[in-house]
């Protein structure tokens, strides 16, 4: 019976400490918006400069 006890306490708090950090991340602001817009802008300019990399290789060859 304790052991149920202790398993009980520990999965009551786990998912009291748990659930509002889920619901928070569901919500997104202006300046995540922003962020991930700038992460994507980042990632398509790394894939233009890799693809330029390649023709001037492919050219030198």
């Amino acid at each position: 019976m304790k052991m149920i006890s202790r398993l009980s306490t520990v999965l009551f708090l786990s998912l009291t400490l748990l659930l509002p950090a889920l619901n928070g991340c569901e919500q997104q602001g202006p300046a995540e918006r922003a962020g991930e817009s700038v992460d994507e802008a980042t990632e398509d300019a790394g894939e233009a400069i890799e693809e330029a990399g390649e023709d001037m290789e492919d050219t030198a060859n």
